[in-house]
């Protein structure tokens, strides 16, 4: 007889990793678990039975998304049936919430135990969905410092885990172990070009990105820009240019004296490893529109907003040409720079705000929790 089903729903490469690494948690605690839900490679690699991949869930944007919607509406109907099995103990969300919070509610009436991992930005924007999250969820944990409270006050259960970043740490190679291995000079900087972990994210800043690098060569020949490959993505996507492209994002910010990174994770990571950056991000004209007009913080990049002040330059829409980004980039690259300096010494603070390691491992207890002891 087969233990109990989580459903363990992820929709992008970033929850792709967490997932991942929660399914591998919770299977050593309970190797009789079976996991089935939606995310990427590395899910299905730790055993989760996927019904929808990262090709076809990795997209956001309030116009991008509505070619998709049919395809979302069979999704949740799929999952909708599954919900009404009595096997499924507990349904781990992560992150995507603009299609997890409709799973959130469906999966409540019935009265599924949920487990939010890694809490929709209610802070930021849309913050009535601080109370559907109170509704329809029986435990949230949340990754980024200010975000309990934020959301305790709204009668939502919500824990701080720290960061699942802080996990992978030790994964990142050596810097001239990094360097060998992509064939990158030892003597010579690197300028690590992070644009993103989806396709439309690539079409928007790869190009942008690759201009700003030609600037900053031109001023600096000494440098030498290398291109982060989400390893979701297809290599034919960075095809068209001609500079080195690594598919591990955490070494490349290892070596890098700093980088220039698409809005979102990742310049998390970059803080982590202490990597000044500049922070870009690109949207079609109507989403951003929509987006001015709901987001309620004065700061987009995440070291930012948990630092509560602006600590690394960020370039927004029409903002974000390659002259302005390859302008902040150039003094991040004087070794000895005030700027550099600076931003470095604020960078470690927002790492040690982001917690301590084990926060995998913390969510893999929580849900135990809720899944019980009954077999």
């Amino acid at each position: 007889m087969s233990g109990p089903t989580v459903l363990l729903l992820a929709g992008e490469a970033s929850g792709d990793e967490h997932g991942a690494a929660l399914a591998s948690a919770l299977a050593t605690r309970r190797p009789d678990l079976r996991f089935v839900g939606t995310g990427g490679p590395l899910m299905a690699a730790e055993g989760v039975e996927l019904i929808a991949g990262l090709d076809e869930l990795a997209v956001m944007g309030f116009v991008e998304v509505l070619p998709r919607i049919p395809f979302f509406r069979r999704l949740e109907r799929t999952i909708a049936s599954m919900l009404d099995d009595p096997a499924v103990r507990l349904v781990i969300l992560i992150d995507y919430p603009g299609f997890n919070m409709r799973v959130a509610r469906a999966a409540s009436r019935r009265g599924r135990r949920v487990l939010y991992y890694i809490a929709p930005q209610v802070w930021a924007w849309r913050p009535g969905r601080a109370r559907a999250l109170a509704e329809s969820t029986d435990r949230v944990a949340v990754i980024l410092p200010f975000e309990a409270d934020f959301l305790a006050a709204c009668g939502v259960r919500a824990e701080h885990v720290g960061h699942p970043l802080l996990d992978r740490a030790h994964e990142a190679e050596a810097s001239e172990t990094f360097r060998e291995r992509w064939g990158l000079d030892r003597e010579r900087p690197v300028l690590a070009l992070l644009p993103g972990s989806r396709r439309q994210e690539i079409a928007r800043h790869l190009d942008c990105f690759v201009e700003a690098a030609e600037l900053v060569r031109a001023a600096r020949p000494d440098v030498q820009p290398v291109v982060s490959r989400a390893s979701s993505l297809s290599p034919s996507l960075f095809a068209r240019q001609r500079l080195p492209v690594v598919d591990e994002t955490r070494g490349l910010l290892r070596v890098a004296r700093a980088a220039l990174i698409k809005s979102g994770t990742a310049t998390l990571e970059a803080a982590i490893e202490g990597t000044p950056m500049v922070v870009a991000y690109r949207t079609s004209p109507l989403t951003w529109s929509v987006a001015r007009a709901l987001v309620r913080t004065e700061h987009v990049a995440l070291p930012n907003l948990i630092a509560g002040r602006r600590i690394v330059p960020e370039y927004l829409q029409g903002a974000a040409t390659p002259e302005a980004l390859a302008g902040a980039l150039l003094p991040l690259l004087d070794a000895d720079g005030p700027e550099r300096r600076e931003q470095r010494v604020r960078l470690a603070a927002v790492g040690s705000a982001l917690g301590t390691a084990g926060a995998t491992g913390r969510v893999a207890d929580m849900a135990l929790e809720l899944i019980g002891d009954g077999r």
